[in-house]
């Protein structure tokens, strides 16, 4: 594939062109030899831009839901973003991460492997301390963090593990636990320094306080939804059987349910003074003719041609025919 050039290369280009610090005769000849690409094969890409904009959107949604559960549990401005999605060796996410830092590791049963949080220390204190009833302010001691304070965070990250859940829904139902809380990423090796991981980036602004949180998924944990990360995949629309039991229950509450039914017999407009001027014995024309039928309006909306009458020394009326498309304007 050729390399696409960015709009600040191409204006260099072209003003290299200009000054003449560059030939476009020589560039020609370029082009027209052989050129070799150098590929490393520790960085070897197993998904394709397709699908890492899949998961793009997934963890844009993951980030809208963990702005809105961290707000409420920490009760102060909370902006979660994502910044990047990109697929690198293990190894060298390792690397990136810090000596000392928060690490919750999640089962996502009944996919195979585990995801990574890397929660930048910044954050994971402003969070500690808006939880203790401070104003979110961060001081970094995550070498040495005491079982109150490890439990304080551990049940906060696991609290949002229903977020995590919700956000993958669409492309699979998992059941994320949190498995372990470390904070040194030496002691921790979930798949071989070269496997390809996917790398979500989220940009995090809790109070004055702000930093990143990253989360690695292996490709072991992608490999059986890979097919689901395509565009045809998310453009396509499933029929979902219907469920008997359920359409039966619906049935029957919907035919339990109550609505208002009213016979217009006629209706007037009159002004203030007349009605002002009302007295006993005065008539009054109504706009309904005396051979039309009436109308039967169930909840305010006319959908029945009814004739009065009297069943069992009660006033009724009989339903002579429907009123297509029945509502006010249609009269």
């Amino acid at each position: 594939m050729e390399e696409v050039l960015s709009q600040n290369e191409i204006d260099a280009l072209l003003s290299a062109i200009s000054s003449g610090e560059m030939n476009a005769d020589e560039l020609k000849k370029e082009e027209k030899e052989k050129k070799v690409r150098v590929y490393d094969f520790k960085r070897a890409l197993r998904f394709s831009k397709d699908q890492v904009r899949s998961l793009s959107r997934i963890h844009e949604n993951y980030a809208r839901l963990l702005t809105t559960f961290f707000s409420a549990q920490l009760r102060t401005y909370v902006n979660i973003t994502v910044a990047s999605v990109d697929q690198i060796p293990y190894e060298e996410f390792i690397r990136s991460v810090p000596k000392m830092t928060i690490l919750n590791i999640y089962s996502v049963a009944p996919l195979e492997g585990r995801i990574l949080m890397e929660v930048n220390p910044n954050i994971a204190y402003g969070m500690l301390d808006r939880v203790l009833g401070g104003k979110g302010s961060s001081v970094n001691k995550v070498d040495n963090l005491t079982e109150i304070e490890t439990m304080l965070m551990s049940q906060l990250f696991e609290k949002a593990i229903v977020n995590l859940q919700e956000a993958w829904s669409s492309l699979v139902e998992i059941d994320p636990v949190l498995e372990e809380f470390e904070v040194n990423p030496q002691f921790l090796q979930m798949v071989s320094p070269n496997e390809t991981v996917i790398i979500v980036s989220l940009n995090t602004n809790i109070g004055e306080t702000s930093g990143l949180i990253n989360i690695c998924i292996p490709h072991i944990v992608l490999e059986p939804i890979i097919p689901k990360l395509s565009v045809h995949y998310w453009m396509q629309t499933s029929t979902k059987n219907r469920d008997p039991e359920t359409y039966d229950k619906l049935t029957e509450n919907i035919k339990l349910t109550k609505v208002e039914a009213k016979a217009v017999l006629g209706e007037t407009t009159i002004n203030i003074e007349e009605f002002l001027g009302m007295k006993n014995g005065d008539i009054m024309n109504l706009s309904q003719a005396i051979d039309d039928p009436l109308t039967l309006e169930i909840n305010n909306e006319p959908k029945f041609y009814v004739q009065p009458g009297r069943l069992r020394n009660k006033l009724s009326v009989q339903v002579l025919g429907e009123i297509e498309g029945g509502n006010r304007d249609d009269e």
